[in-house]
Formats: C-alpha cells, sequence, structure tokens
C-alpha cells in the first residue's frame, strides 16, 4: 500500500531564536507542511506567545476551534487537531491519538483563539 511522503517541518525554519527549541522538527504530511494555519500554532507554542490565545471557557469554544480545521493548545504544550473523528496532538514524529484522561476535561488546561 502506498504511503504518503512525509517531512521534516524544523522550527528554526519559523523562528530565529525560539524559547522552547524542543521538538526542533514535527513530521508531517506535505498538506499539513504547508498548512499555515499550524504554523501559526508552533510558532505560538515555540516562541510562548499567547497573545492571540485565552483560557477555554466552555467546551464548545474547543470543538468549534477544532471543528473550523484551526488548531487549540492543550497544557502550553501539544496542539491539538481533529482528523479522522479523532482528537491528535502533535509531536516531533507527527500527530497522535489524544487519550482521554482527567487532565484533558479540565479547562484551564486549554488555549483558544
Amino acid at each position: 500500500m502506498y504511503q504518503k511522503k512525509k517531512e521534516r517541518l524544523y522550527i528554526s525554519e519559523l523562528l530565529e531564536n525560539p524559547s522552547v527549541s524542543y521538538p526542533s522538527y514535527y513530521l508531517l504530511s506535505m498538506t499539513m507542511h504547508k498548512n499555515e494555519i499550524l504554523h501559526s500554532a508552533i510558532i505560538a507554542l515555540h516562541s510562548f506567545d499567547f497573545s492571540y490565545y485565552d483560557t477555554a471557557k466552555s467546551y464548545n469554544e474547543i470543538f468549534a476551534m477544532l471543528c473550523s480545521g484551526t488548531f487549540p493548545i492543550y497544557k502550553e504544550k501539544y496542539i491539538v487537531g481533529y482528523f479522522g473523528n479523532k482528537m491528535m496532538y502533535l509531536e516531533s514524529n507527527g500527530w497522535k491519538a489524544m487519550p482521554a484522561t482527567e487532565d484533558i476535561f479540565k479547562m484551564e488546561n486549554w488555549l483558544v483563539c
């Protein structure tokens, strides 16, 4: 079966001097590699500039972002997306399924814009 090619998006391509340098890259599909909305979320996360983000007040804000194709930030550590009816978080090696833990239901852990 054909496997889609993925490329590394290096943080140094988006930010000259990131506040958070780990991970230094994300392995992304070609579509995600070119997604400017994802780029802005990565820049916010790695520069710790959350000026466009606020703490979520309700689940509706989180789901509205996920359904619109934008990316909320979880615990100021992970960018979260919604693909194939699954919530996924971005790690260095790509998107991973998000486990349903007690922390996921705490509004103070979510940043939305």
